[in-house]
């Protein structure tokens, strides 16, 4: 698996460039057992059995990372290291391996994998919300290359926005009664941040314009974020984004840039049973979070869905992202103990 997960994290996949990895994945696949076909949204869906789907894993094959970044890889006996080794090059490996040993072993109901495309930044989860649409499944099983040591349960939404600013501009001197831009755009973002709450957070993770130190900013705009576990918020500051003002002759001009829905897998539910069981057998611990993956698309959707790691790491979306080689096997096993009871 780790000579695999190095050659897929070495091809580069930004949210909207991922054919090449799809590539990779269909001559990976060419000889398993199943059906393979790409889907309208662009992903890969490899497919078994007849009549209503059990389970539809979801494992996404794009990065955070740009196409220049430069890809390099380390694995010592402790650690495979690099950009995207975790997330999500380690859950997409582990996937291939775990569904292949499942049906070799035995005829099986209905299931599928769905290798996604736009999970990352504004990809928007385009991937998962086609795929869940399309299949329908009982259950859904997202699958992240961190976090093998918790089940992500609840999904976080996220609303992202761009607020732009215009005006006249001008000489810093000659033109110094006219307003900047700039001024204007940080008060906003200081309205914006000033909304955040311990489970509420709003960040402004990108900032610009101007033309000069000597001009009087004419244009400047900022992106933010807010993230949150329930729908109410994120409409309550969808509201305000939609009501930001400036005084003339300024203009503001909002745009939304993503919107990820929210969402919760009831406690109770028989998936998490089973999750729970199978990890229990295999010493893992049993706690439960938070986190914003592909599952949040089935969980918009109605579907009962939830998240598994499948291994213990750090670093995610740095350079220096890790994942501890011999954890893998252990989430291997975590999968493939859930597979072989929702496809019994």
């Amino acid at each position: 698996m780790i000579d695999e997960i190095i050659e897929l994290a070495g091809i580069p996949a930004p949210t909207f460039a991922e054919e090449a990895r799809i590539r990779w994945l269909e001559a990976r696949l060419a000889e398993a057992p199943g059906r393979r076909r790409r889907d309208a949204a662009g992903n890969l869906v490899w497919s078994w059995g007849e009549g209503p789907l059990r389970v539809l894993l979801l494992a996404h094959v794009d990065t955070v990372y740009p196409a220049e970044t430069p890809l390099r890889f380390e694995a010592t006996g402790e650690f495979a290291v690099g950009p995207g080794i975790g997330d999500n090059a380690a859950a997409v490996v582990v996937a291939v391996h775990a569904v292949e040993a499942l049906l070799a072993a035995a005829d099986r109901p209905a299931g599928a994998v769905a290798f996604t495309v736009g999970e990352e930044g504004f990809g928007n989860l385009k991937g998962a919300l086609a795929a869940c649409a399309e299949l329908a499944p009982a259950v859904a099983i997202a699958l992240e290359g961190h976090n093998l040591d918790k089940v992500l349960v609840d999904a976080v939404g996220s609303v992202r926005a761009r607020v732009r600013v215009s005006g006249p501009g001008g000489h810093s001197w000659a033109d110094r009664a006219r307003p900047s831009a700039i001024d204007a755009l940080l008060a906003l973002g200081l309205r914006l941040t000033g909304l955040r709450a311990p489970e509420t957070p709003v960040n402004v993770g990108l900032l610009s314009g101007g033309r000069s130190v000597n001009t009087i900013a004419d244009r400047a705009e900022l992106a933010v974020e807010m993230r949150a576990l329930g729908e109410a918020p994120l409409a309550r500051f969808e509201r305000v984004l939609g009501g930001l003002s400036v005084e003339p002759p300024l203009s503001v001009r909002t745009e939304i840039l993503g919107r990820r829905p929210s969402g919760r897998l009831d406690p109770a539910h028989p998936l998490l049973t089973v999750v729970r069981e199978v990890r229990g057998e295999l010493g893992l611990p049993d706690i439960t979070a938070a986190g914003s993956t592909d599952a949040n698309a089935a969980l918009a959707l109605g579907i009962p869905a939830l998240a598994l790691g499948v291994a213990y790491g750090s670093g995610m979306h740095s350079l220096e992202e890790r994942i501890e080689t011999a954890s893998l096997e252990l989430g291997r096993a975590q999968l493939a103990g859930v597979l072989g009871r929702l496809l019994a």
